[in-house]
């Protein structure tokens, strides 16, 4: 039988510092819920609004896949490999920490907020030489489809990370119904509901809702409302 976990928008850790507007599902900073630490080797979703010209000065990381989706306005990166990139809205960026790296993350705009989510999946492979990487997420050929945007594998469609894992993005009309299947045994799915309401096997979410499901094959998403969905697909045991 299937397991399942329900997370409110409402319920989710909130830190206010002025310039950055985060919610946290996960424990995360001053933020600690020993019931919400992670969702198998999903570590981090932070819900991140930066407000104009202002964003993160450097600091590191390492052994930790860090994935951006911009969701509004532009994102502008630095960071100690020497890549220089804007995130623009629709795009979704990887960072494979590896050994090391550091990292700055500015919004490009002064008048403007960026909103954007960041994600941290732990790897299956430790310190591996730092890669980045970014890609414009594809429109899907017809409506109230799914579209992959991240996998274990270099050759598929997005970008991928050092993980079992598989996101798929998805804009859905009011009354549309899409499957989804999980990649692999013993892996899980997290959907997070970016916007709109949806049904995941029956149970109601809300704009910002998370729902993580396990030890199934599979489940069905109903759209209440015009919605977009982000699901990820990730191995539960590490």
């Amino acid at each position: 039988m299937a397991q399942t976990v329900l997370h409110t928008a409402a319920s989710r850790g909130v830190a206010d510092h002025g310039w950055l507007k985060s919610h946290h599902t996960f424990s995360f900073s001053s933020y600690f819920n020993p019931e919400r630490v992670q969702f198998g080797a999903l570590r981090v979703l932070n819900d991140d609004e930066v407000a104009g010209g202002r964003g993160f000065g450097e600091h590191p990381h390492d052994n930790m896949e860090i994935i951006s989706i911009a969701l509004e306005g532009t994102l502008q990166h630095n960071d100690s490999m020497g890549n220089s990139a804007n995130i623009e809205t629709g795009e979704i960026q990887v960072m494979s920490a590896g050994t090391g790296i550091y990292h700055t993350e500015y919004n490009k705009n002064a008048a403007e907020p960026v909103k954007f989510l960041q994600i941290w999946v732990f790897p299956n492979k430790r310190n591996v030489e730092p890669r980045y990487d970014q890609v414009k997420i594809e429109s899907p050929a017809q409506p109230n489809q799914l579209v992959q945007i991240l996998s274990p594998n270099p050759e598929d469609a997005g970008v991928w990370i050092y993980q079992d894992a598989w996101f798929n993005l998805g804009k859905l009309e009011k009354g549309s119904t899409v499957d989804y299947a999980i990649h692999q045994k013993n892996n899980g799915a997290y959907i997070f509901v970016i916007a709109g309401k949806v049904e995941v096997n029956g149970q109601l979410l809300d704009t910002r809702d998370g729902y993580g499901i396990w030890d199934t094959d599979g489940f069905t998403i109903t759209a209440d409302a015009d919605a977009e969905v982000l699901i990820m697909d990730v191995p539960m045991n590490l």
